[in-house]
């Protein structure tokens, strides 16, 4: 049986800034000084996200264990494919973290009166459980990072701003496209890593849809796009220009990836992804901050 390390490595929890990171800039596009965050919904909104894509995570070692597509590839063990714990025991894990969310998830809608919401968990949900598992996953069509942009990006982020104070922003939104792009960018990471074993296993992903060459020049414009978003959100909001700063570290991740760098090849790329991921959740901070409207600036 596997131990409380063993499950705790299976949540990954490296991955996990991917999802508080849309949730803090959600807080912060809405946070003005007359209306501060309501915490007790933003802290309900974290751990939706939190255990979604924990439930994620344990679905995907489940499914991909089941199938045999893990046998080859890289990065941490898996508890289904290094045999520590059952198929079972793990798909029972995905969905006690689904039920986490989903009860959660259930008292944010109830604090908001917002019952319309509850359809967007579920679809949240399925999208997880789907990524991999099912007889058809499109994660193995080339279609997990549709999935991702959208479901680490515009759900998360402006779904936690709406249950806020039932508003979001265009900054909001702007931001939204910029964090999941970054949330693609991860998973590119993680799929040219494993581009060949995924080829072998038939799971067609993007990356394998491009081929190499392709798929790290996709990462470098995933990045350098969501800093784009990230500027245009300083449109009547000077301050936003603080995530110019991020440009110094993707400026550096996007060229050594794009160029092929040695470093970024094989399990390389376990620190792209790890450095990606510092990116995103960098990037977040710095637009939760300058985004949030605290009366200090006074605006035209």
């Amino acid at each position: 049986m596997a131990g409380p390390s063993q499950w705790l490595a299976g949540a990954r929890p490296r991955t996990l800034l991917a999802s508080v990171s849309p949730v803090l800039i959600g807080i912060g596009s809405v946070w003005r000084a007359e209306s501060p965050p309501l915490w007790d919904r933003a802290g309900l909104a974290l751990l939706v996200a939190l255990a979604l894509q924990i439930g994620c995570n344990f679905a995907n070692d489940y499914s991909d264990g089941v199938r045999g597509s893990d046998q080859t590839r890289r990065g941490p063990t898996r508890l289904v494919q290094s045999g520590a714990a059952s198929p079972g025991a793990v798909k029972a894990a995905a969905w006690t973290a689904f039920g986490l969310a989903a009860a959660a998830g259930a008292v944010l809608v109830w604090l908001t009166g917002e019952w319309w919401l509850l359809a967007v968990g579920a679809a949240a949900i399925a999208a997880a459980w789907f990524y991999t598992g099912g007889k058809h996953p499109y994660g193995y069509s080339g279609l997990g990072d549709i999935g991702v942009f959208i479901f680490f990006g515009p759900v998360p982020l402006l779904g936690t701003a709406y249950t806020q104070h039932l508003t979001v922003t265009w900054q909001g939104v702007v931001a939204s496209v910029g964090v999941g792009l970054l949330g693609c960018a991860v998973l590119m990471a993680n799929n040219l890593r494993d581009i060949k074993a995924d080829k072998q296993a038939g799971k067609i992903t993007l990356a394998v849809k491009l081929g190499d060459s392709k798929a790290r020049s996709l990462y470098a414009w995933e990045l350098w796009l969501a800093i784009a978003c990230g500027a245009a959100c300083a449109i009547g909001r000077p301050p936003v220009l603080i995530v110019l700063l991020m440009a110094i570290p993707v400026a550096r991740l996007a060229s050594a990836v794009s160029a092929d760098d040695p470093d970024t090849r094989g399990d390389g790329l376990i620190r792209v992804l790890s450095r990606t991921t510092q990116v995103e959740f960098g990037y977040a901070v710095l637009l939760a901050l300058s985004l949030a409207d605290l009366g200090l600036l006074e605006h035209s």
